[in-house]
């Protein structure tokens, strides 16, 4: 059987969700804008800049104002991560194992261009992707399943043999409606949480292409 495997980046190739958190909260002390940290967990991560800073605002913004305003949180996210960057364990020889069983994947996130040439070149990893949708390449942002049927058409792939890994509930919901199997990495919420998956993990030495062939597909 020929599958294909496709990963949301912030919580599961790397394990930032509190730097964002944090690049969240200093940009909203920045703009004085109040903060919550229960509500950026259920409800703002996973999402595009485009979904969040309207919320945040509390009105509709012009496309210059959510691109200035994202550009300043995603430099203050950055500037703050790059000492700390690194892979989730086990993921990159998981990368290698796809890659030597000629297995393709895929990144699909809500991150912008910028935000991904960061996080893939920084960690060295980005030959292991055939293909990579970002959020300038969607129009609807998770839960909404447009991104994961998108790399899903570029992989030339039906998505009910895509395996989709995600951590949070907007992200699997996008991929349990687009069809894919669903894994989930307890990188943001508790397993507890997790609704819309097959299987969960705490990271990539948890899962192999053996187990995804024998529990997901059998």
């Amino acid at each position: 059987m020929q599958i294909a495997v496709i990963f949301d980046m912030d919580g599961v190739i790397v394990d930032n969700g509190d730097f964002h958190y944090r690049a969240w909260k200093k940009f909203c002390e920045n703009n004085n804008i109040a903060f919550s940290q229960e509500k950026f967990r259920k409800v703002f991560f996973g999402r595009t800049n485009e979904q969040v800073l309207p919320v945040l605002f509390e009105r509709d913004l012009l496309r210059e104002e959510i691109q200035k305003l994202g550009d300043e949180k995603e430099e203050i996210y950055r500037e703050n991560y790059r000492p700390y960057l690194k892979a989730v364990t086990g993921l990159v020889p998981f990368l290698a194992e796809l890659k030597n069983n000629k297995i393709a994947a895929a990144v699909a996130t809500s991150a912008s261009p910028e935000n991904v040439e960061f996080v893939l070149n920084g960690l060295g990893i980005k030959h292991f992707f055939d293909v990579i949708i970002d959020d300038s390449m969607v129009s609807k942002g998770k839960p909404d399943p447009e991104v994961y049927l998108k790399s899903a058409a570029k992989l030339n792939m039906n998505p009910q043999y895509c395996v989709v890994f995600e951590d949070s509930l907007s992200g699997t919901k996008a991929a349990f409606e687009a069809g894919a199997k669903v894994v989930a990495l307890t990188t943001s919420i508790d397993a507890s949480e997790h609704k819309y998956a097959q299987h969960i993990i705490s990271d990539f030495s948890e899962i192999s292409i053996n187990f995804i062939l024998q529990n997901l597909f059998s």
